[in-house]
């Protein structure tokens, strides 16, 4: 476990690398962006983006998702994976956001909890991004760089491991942290094929230190 100056380097040069680190899913208005995420979950915001690219300008707004038959949703995001069950659970939000919320996205983590096919991670998201509220979303990569640097223990649950950001980061810096290390996950600390060998935390990295000794790299 890394000590409280190592993880306020490791910050600073994630910040240093990814100084311009941000949601990558396009959305307009929070409405949008809980769709967005809701529809990101085990893919990936690249192709979320190309289906919304679409689907944005035919739904506008809960009403449009329920006007339509299920079946007809499904088509509409067919490409994505679960897309079923995500159509489903988007339509059963919209009518629980008309229902309950006057047709707007609540600003509340545990009212956003609520809605169907909304995660602590998604909740997370948009209270972040949407209404700027701190939060951390524990995303796969957010968790593997936690562990691979030694935030927290490998063994941790994914609620664990925000438990344990949220303790250890300046809560100022909740959300940029978030977004920093799912850029630095995303684009250089990889699920396969990390960038050890060229890394600026390789030194902080005990994940990275057994893979470059496996390579006979001395750190």
């Amino acid at each position: 476990m890394l000590k409280k100056d190592q993880i306020r380097h490791c910050l600073d040069v994630m910040g240093e690398m990814f100084p311009e680190a941000h949601c990558e899913l396009v959305h307009a208005n929070p409405f949008e962006l809980v769709i967005a995420v809701a529809l990101s979950a085990q893919c990936t915001d690249v192709l979320v983006n190309k289906v919304t690219k679409d689907l944005f300008q035919k739904y506008k707004t809960p009403e449009d998702y329920l006007s339509v038959p299920l079946e007809e949703l499904q088509d509409d995001i067919r490409s994505i994976g679960l897309y079923r069950n995500k159509a489903k659970n988007i339509q059963k939000l919209c009518q629980m956001l008309l229902e309950t919320y006057n047709g707007e996205v609540p600003k509340d983590r545990d009212e956003l909890i609520n809605l169907p096919g909304v995660g602590r991670k998604t909740a997370n998201v948009v209270v972040s991004v949407a209404y700027n509220i701190p939060a951390i979303a524990v995303d796969t990569h957010v968790e593997r760089v936690s562990k691979r640097l030694g935030f927290c223990r490998w063994k941790d649950s994914v609620l664990e491991v925000e438990k344990a950001l949220m303790k250890k980061v300046p809560e100022e810096e909740w959300s940029v942290t978030h977004h920093r290390m799912i850029f630095f996950g995303r684009y250089h600390c990889k699920a396969q094929n990390p960038q050890c060998e060229v890394c600026p935390l390789l030194t902080e990295c005990r994940e990275g230190k057994k893979r470059m000794k496996k390579v006979g790299v001395l750190v």
